[in-house]
């Protein structure tokens, strides 16, 4: 396994506010960088903003301002959701800087070089919403084009085309060859069952009659790129000449998957010579109560309120945890307070603060030796090799969620093994025999909140910092071997007391007239 580890996030859209489904992306591909660093590898994590094409200049137009100063605006609504989210990226790129424009053009005059770039006109329907032309085979069972693509006109015009269709029985065979490549499996099969019909050649212009916010054909200056052959080219653009590439995982929603990443991305890659990303990592679509998140009705982005709220760290446990990667999930205020309650402040900042108690109310505040070694004990130590195990299986797979539903597992444990020792009880015993059980309930609990929080700290890196400094514990930047039990905590001195999860307030009622 290499020491290096490149993973991106598709960048976003610069025409409207994030939402949670950006939230969500930034947050697991963060979760998964800070695991990697942790496990010693070195990691470059990109993320950044796609500021060309026509919804961009029709928004600037309509607010009377020029392009740059609306992406200038809007890049700093994102990277401020990024501070908040507390994203952990290496680099921030923007499709206008000089860095990426300089790629592009070279990308485009190479293949124009290669002869697989050709200028035709053609007739068509235009989706305006999603800036591409269509065929039939987009159209939904009923004849009618799906909302996706909003207003679809007739157009007929003289474009630039890239031969992709050249390069379909190669993806094909790339896909079978490396399953892996695109992840979860059942995507792959959705992307095979595309690449079945013949594949159209890529319209990779817009002429400037139309659209000038765009980055300049090198070999026509009538023309600028179509926005997909600009934003794909980010996550090399933005590494070239750092000996990072191939990027070992670009995490994208299904929504991108196929064409563009699937198809148009590696096709590209190919025909100028370089190697494909070593995978792509698919997540699914959040709806809001069950519904649709849309901008119209605003629910999309009333959910990083909560961030604010509740905490960003809370937040990220949220929704690592509530989503299964590939498949769909829902937010709702309702779940979010219950995984708050008994995920975070029932089971885990109770506990912890149950040990602060104790050892401070028996012990002076120093963590005591263990003394016993009983059946409850070894089944704890065997629980935690157990979770440890399953937790880092699911995250090989990026199973974020079946990670935290493991290691939950020996947090409840923990929670249990307390209630049955009953140390509140054991203090009140003159038995020494009882005495030494102290000790040794006390000493677990402090070891197995040092796992757990030490391996939680990728997903709530502020809360589990405080938490290990709060028993005693300094904060490890890498796994090694502090994943093995061991009492090296002893005579470690803890807080007086340590509120992780402070009780959600209920609102406040109105005053009565």
């Amino acid at each position: 396994m290499s020491s290096q580890f490149y993973i991106t996030t598709a960048i976003d859209y610069a025409n409207g506010s994030p939402h949670l489904g950006h939230a969500y992306e930034k947050v697991l591909s963060d979760v998964i960088a800070r695991h990697r660093r942790m496990e010693g590898r070195r990691v470059h994590f990109l993320t950044g903003l796609d500021e060309h094409g026509q919804k961009v200049q029709q928004t600037a137009q309509k607010r009377g301002v020029g392009p740059q100063a609306l992406v200038d605006e809007i890049a700093a609504v994102f990277q401020g959701m990024l501070r908040d989210l507390r994203i952990s990226h290496d680099d921030y790129i923007r499709t206008t800087e000089p860095r990426h424009k300089q790629v592009v053009q070279r990308f485009l005059q190479q293949l124009f070089d290669k002869g697989l770039i050709f200028k035709a006109t053609k007739a068509g329907w235009y989706s305006v919403r999603q800036e591409q032309f269509l065929s039939d085979k987009d159209r939904a069972e009923d004849g009618s084009w799906p909302e996706i693509y909003g207003e679809v006109t007739q157009t007929t015009e003289e474009n630039y085309y890239f031969k992709l269709s050249q390069f379909q029985a190669w993806l094909i065979e790339h896909i079978r060859a490396h399953p892996d490549f695109i992840t979860p499996r059942f995507r792959q099969n959705q992307v095979l069952e595309f690449l079945k019909e013949p594949m159209n050649d890529l319209c990779i212009s817009r002429p400037k009659s139309r659209l000038t916010w765009g980055i300049e054909l090198p070999f026509d200056p009538a023309f600028v790129t179509y926005v997909w052959f600009d934003a794909l080219t980010n996550y090399y653009s933005a590494v070239e000449g750092k000996g990072l590439w191939p990027a070992d995982v670009h995490v994208i929603g299904k929504d991108i998957l196929s064409p563009p990443h699937a198809v148009y991305w590696p096709c590209m890659l190919k025909a100028l010579g370089i190697d494909p990303p070593r995978q792509l990592l698919v997540h699914g679509w959040w709806t809001i109560n069950n519904q649709k998140a849309s901008k119209s009705s605003g629910n999309a982005l009333d959910t990083l309120g909560f961030a604010a709220t509740h905490g960003a760290d809370a937040f990220r446990y949220y929704l690592c945890r509530e989503m299964v990667v590939g498949q769909d999930a829902d937010f709702s205020a309702a779940t979010f307070e219950n995984r708050y309650k008994a995920d975070l402040g029932n089971n885990l900042g109770n506990l912890v603060n149950r040990l602060l108690n104790m050892v401070g109310r028996s012990y002076a505040g120093k963590v005591p030796a263990a003394a016993a070694d009983e059946e409850l004990e070894q089944n704890l130590r065997g629980l935690w090799a157990e979770s440890a195990r399953k937790y880092q299986e699911a995250f090989r797979e990026y199973q974020v969620s079946h990670a935290l539903e493991s290691l939950w597992v020996f947090i409840s444990a923990m929670n249990a093994y307390i209630e049955a020792r009953a140390p509140w009880k054991l203090a009140k015993s003159a038995d020494p025999a009882d005495r030494a059980r102290l000790d040794s309930c006390l000493a677990h609990v402090a070891e197995g909140l040092r796992l757990a929080g030490t391996l939680l700290l990728p997903v709530m890196p502020e809360t589990c910092g405080k938490l290990l400094t709060h028993i005693g514990r300094p904060v490890p930047d890498r796994f090694a071997d502090q994943l093995a039990w061991s009492w090296a905590g002893t005579g470690s001195q803890v807080a007086e007391k340590c509120i992780l999860f402070p009780p959600i307030e209920p609102p406040t009622a109105p005053a009565k007239a």
